[in-house]
C-alpha cells in the first residue's frame, strides 16, 4: 500500500498501540491522536508519526484534530475510532453522570470524529473508517456488570451500518471490530479478580484472552484495499465467546 495518513484515537497504549504500529509497518503516516500526551508522544516518535492532543467528547478538539491533519498533510485517508472507556457499575447503581461519561467518549466521541473526518473524505470521494466496538455490543458477557458500556457499544455497531449505507456511495467504507478479552490494562485490572478471570476463560472456547497485536491486523485489512468491497461490516475477534 502507498503511504497513506491514517489518524489513529486512543493510540496511546493498549490496543490503539499496536493498531497505530501496525499501520507504520504497512507504509503509511499514523496520527496518533490522544488525550495523554506523554504516552500519545512516545508512541508517534515510535512509529515515525506525528502526535495530537484531542479530547474526543469535546466537538471543538475533534474538530482542530481534523483542521491540523488536513493543514499538516493535506488529506486524511483513514480512520481508526479506537478511544473507549468501561465502568462496571450495577445497572440500578449507576448514576446519570457515568452513563453520560461512557456514552460521551464511546458513543458521541465517535460519531464527532466520524463526522468530522469524515467530511474531508467524502469531499475527496474516497477513505475508509474503522471504529473498534467490542463483543459486548452483540452479546452481554458475564459476570461483571457493565450495562452502560454494552449499550454505547451497540450503539457504536449501528453507527457503522448507519454510516456504512449512507456513505458508500460516495466513496467511503466504514466497518467495525469487535474484539473479546484483550490484555490491556483494563482487561488486566478486570482479571485481578479471580471469580471474573475465571469465568472469562472458561466461556472462551480459546482459553485465554487476545493480545493487543492480535487486533491489529484486522483493522489494518480492513483499511486495506484487500478490503475494497467490504463495507457496514462488524469483525469479531473473541477467541470464540459468541460462538456458545
Amino acid at each position: 500500500m502507498a503511504q497513506r495518513i491514517v489518524v489513529v484515537t486512543g493510540a496511546g497504549q493498549g490496543i490503539g498501540e499496536s493498531i497505530a504500529r501496525a499501520f507504520a509497518v504497512a507504509g503509511d503516516h499514523v496520527v496518533v491522536a490522544d488525550l495523554a500526551p506523554a504516552t500519545g508522544r512516545a508512541v508517534a516518535d515510535a512509529v515515525g508519526g506525528s502526535f495530537v492532543e484531542v479530547d474526543v467528547t469535546d466537538p471543538g478538539s475533534v474538530r482542530r484534530l481534523a483542521e491540523r491533519v488536513l493543514r499538516d498533510h493535506g488529506r486524511i485517508d483513514g480512520l481508526v475510532n479506537n478511544a473507549g472507556i468501561v465502568r462496571n457499575t450495577p445497572a440500578e447503581s449507576t448514576s446519570d453522570e457515568e452513563w453520560r461519561a461512557i456514552f460521551a467518549v464511546n458513543v458521541d466521541g465517535v460519531f464527532t470524529c466520524c463526522r468530522e473526518m469524515g467530511g474531508p473524505m467524502l469531499d475527496a470521494g474516497r477513505g475508509w473508517i474503522v471504529n473498534i466496538a467490542s463483543m459486548s455490543g452483540i452479546v452481554v458477557n458475564r459476570p461483571q456488570p457493565q450495562a452502560a458500556y454494552n449499550a454505547s457499544k451497540a450503539a457504536v455497531i449501528g453507527l457503522t451500518k448507519s454510516l456504512a449505507a449512507e456513505w458508500a456511495p460516495r466513496g467511503v467504507r466504514v466497518n467495525a471490530v469487535a474484539p473479546g478479552y484483550v490484555a490491556t490494562e483494563l482487561t488486566l485490572r478486570g482479571m485481578s479478580n479471580d471469580a471474573w478471570r475465571d469465568e472469562w476463560l472458561r466461556d472462551t472456547p480459546m482459553g485465554r484472552v487476545a493480545q493487543p497485536d492480535e487486533i491489529a491486523p484486522s483493522v489494518v485489512y480492513l483499511g486495506s484495499d484487500a478490503a475494497s468491497y467490504v463495507t457496514g461490516t462488524v469483525l469479531v475477534i473473541d477467541g470464540g465467546y459468541t460462538a456458545w
